[in-house]
């Protein structure tokens, strides 16, 4: 049987991206409403330097240049994310206010805590734009090499080891709490505003492991500060073809799939919502910005409103089911 919980990886200074390319805007296709008539503020769920606010400004960029108009990047962090749903959700529905999100900030959170908006209700689907696995990484002076080494270690010293997460139910929470349930072992979880914090925790040898997205720990790893144990995908990722999966080391079926999106207030025309998708999509297929997705440890992936829609539902069936099996609902 398949353990399948599928979460995201995640991303505050302000950061605004000037309007530089002219050109661009001549060409801008026509646009509902003459939208944009101002500048776009994206609300990023997480923290600045993690994989969310990695794509958020390099999409920013280039809706920037395209359209001839600012966009700002609000990293909005606390409350795993909610903060910076709760302000996409009371918005006004005119385009100018987005989410760029991880899954649990939507998803997991709504259902673990109680918050102050309702996903399905409050906010429209507009583009998904990467999917990736997890890499579990640890500290470089943990005497474990593997997962069946990590596993023994923490079953001879429960709750000695500690792990990070932006927050319950956010990023790496809930794939490490389906980790240690399959598992049989305990560890303490330490809450972070953001995998770049967590990061730095790590790299301080204050916590000892985690599961974070490639565009993350890719750059550490390479430097030999951390180490990478295995991938949460069912078959070993091209990204790291030689890093082995969970589920091939011992927790057979073992699944957790990564994704990010954009996101708008519900009640947002339409017209407006296939415009921002339209752009999205062409910004996800210029060879440059795949360059350095790939750079960075990631892929695009992108998915429409409608099928961003469906997955969002089916996702939050499923994450429900894991909440209520490991108890997490506060």
């Amino acid at each position: 049987m398949r353990n399948v919980f599928i979460a995201s990886g995640s991303a505050g200074l302000l950061f605004v991206i000037g309007a530089s390319a002219i050109a661009y805007a001549q060409q801008k296709p026509a646009l509902p409403d003459n939208y944009p008539r101002k500048a776009i503020r994206i609300v990023v769920a997480s923290a600045a330097g993690g994989g969310t606010d990695f794509a958020a400004r390099l999409i920013g960029t280039s809706l920037s240049e395209r359209w001839g108009i600012p966009v700002v990047i609000d990293n909005r962090t606390g409350a795993s994310g909610a903060i910076a749903v709760d302000v996409v959700a009371k918005a006004n529905p005119d385009g100018y206010t987005l989410l760029m999100t991880p899954k649990s900030a939507i998803i997991a959170v709504a259902l673990i805590n109680k918050v102050a908006y309702d996903t399905r209700r409050d906010l429209v689907p507009i583009s998904m734009i990467s999917a990736q696995p997890y890499v579990l990484v640890t500290t470089a002076s943990l005497p474990s090499n593997s997962v069946k080494e990590l596993i023994g270690y923490a079953k001879s010293k429960p709750n000695a080891l500690s792990y990070a997460s932006a927050g319950v139910g956010a990023d790496g929470h809930l794939t490490m709490e389906l980790f240690k349930s399959m598992a049989g072992v305990s560890m303490e979880h330490v809450s972070f505003n953001g995998t770049g914090p967590g990061m730095i925790a790590l790299l301080g040898g204050h916590i000892q492991l985690l599961f974070g997205t490639t565009l993350s720990v890719s750059p550490h790893a390479k430097s030999g500060r951390i180490k990478m144990l295995a991938v949460t995908s069912l078959k070993r990722t091209p990204l790291l073809p030689d890093v082995a999966t969970v589920s091939e080391s011992g927790l057979s079926g073992f699944e957790s799939i990564g994704w990010t999106g954009f996101l708008g207030t519900a009640g947002t025309p339409s017209a407006i919502v296939s415009a921002l998708d339209r752009e999205i999509s062409q910004i996800l297929k210029l060879s440059i910005v795949q360059d350095k997705f790939l750079a960075g440890g990631g892929e695009t992936a992108h998915v429409s409103p409608a099928a961003f829609r469906e997955i969002i539902a089916k996702e939050f069936d499923k994450t429900a089911r894991l909440v209520k099996e490991l108890n997490l609902g506060q």
